[in-house]
């Protein structure tokens, strides 16, 4: 029998009144060549989000209405409250980007890691895309204080997202091929593979290491190869399933191209962008009424 809590996670979602997963879009303050905003717009996670007091971090419900804290949800949380400093110049934004970095260092595991889905799948508790957001959460934290903690931690998370998932880590790799697993049981989930190769990038651009700029070329390489098994002709698909994306899911797939195609200038994601707006305002009547 589904809790309360997940009825009431269900209705919002088919009532799209869910404003903290709506209204996001490409970010507007980012850089292609230097660490500056997020490459998705999450200030609404901020700015419609629960009030905060200045020493408190979000806070997430459990199905069985236990709180914890979601380590996705402080790095975008973060995230969010760097892009309104950098729009407002408001020093409250920048402390509390600087509380969710610090908050990412004395969590990170000794591996390198965030538990992030143990509360759902105590045998699978990392995420690639925690570790992408937590490597770009941190990467800015250190540019603002120069602090070496945060680039410690950022390496150390950025290295974990090379370790497989049957070492336990986050990735599938090969000779030919590297993935970026966010949930490391379920089929391949392309926003969270995105999100995972933004930290990559960001990192590239901190910090010349070889190994991570040639990680990142050949996940950047894998994830062009898997795009078009995302494409129903109509819609996208969610994850590497038959599961069709929900239109905030679809939208952002839209967003994430557009960014992929202004960092990499490669066509086959401003073809995939094109087409899917266009699939995208056909079926606009159906879904957003």
């Amino acid at each position: 029998m589904p809790s309360i809590y997940q009825w009431k996670k269900w209705i919002k979602r088919y009532l799209l009144k869910n404003k903290k997963a709506l209204m996001q879009g490409v970010g507007q303050f980012y850089s292609v060549n230097e660490i500056k905003g997020y490459y998705n717009d999450l200030r609404e996670k901020v700015v419609n989000g629960p009030s905060l007091a200045d020493y408190e971090i979000p806070q997430y419900y459990k199905d069985n209405g236990e709180k914890f804290t979601f380590s996705i949800g402080v790095m975008q949380y973060g995230l969010a409250s760097y892009d309104l400093f950098l729009e407002t110049g408001e020093q409250k934004h920048l402390n509390k980007m600087f509380l969710c970095a610090d908050w990412a260092v004395s969590n990170q595991k000794e591996n390198g890691g965030w538990e992030t889905f143990s509360h759902l799948y105590p045998n699978h508790p990392y995420s690639a895309m925690a570790q992408g957001e937590g490597v770009s959460l941190l990467l800015r934290a250190h540019k603002e204080s120069k602090n070496e903690k945060y680039l410690s931690a950022a390496n150390k998370a950025v290295y974990f997202m090379l370790v497989p998932t049957d070492q336990g880590g986050v990735c599938i790799s090969n000779d030919k091929d590297l993935i970026f697993k966010e949930y490391t049981e379920r089929p391949i989930v392309m926003n969270g593979w995105i999100f995972a190769v933004w930290g990559l990038f960001d990192y590239v651009k901190a910090v010349n290491d070889p190994k991570i700029g040639a990680a990142y070329e050949k996940s950047l390489a894998t994830l062009e190869r898997y795009i078009p098994h995302y494409d129903l002709g109509y819609w996208t698909r969610y994850d590497y399933s038959d599961r069709i994306a929900a239109p905030f899911y679809h939208k952002l797939h839209i967003d994430q191209f557009t960014v992929m195609y202004d960092i990499t200038k490669h066509d086959i994601f401003k073809i995939y962008k094109n087409k899917s707006k266009i699939e995208r305002t056909v079926k606009n009547e159906k879904y957003c009424h």
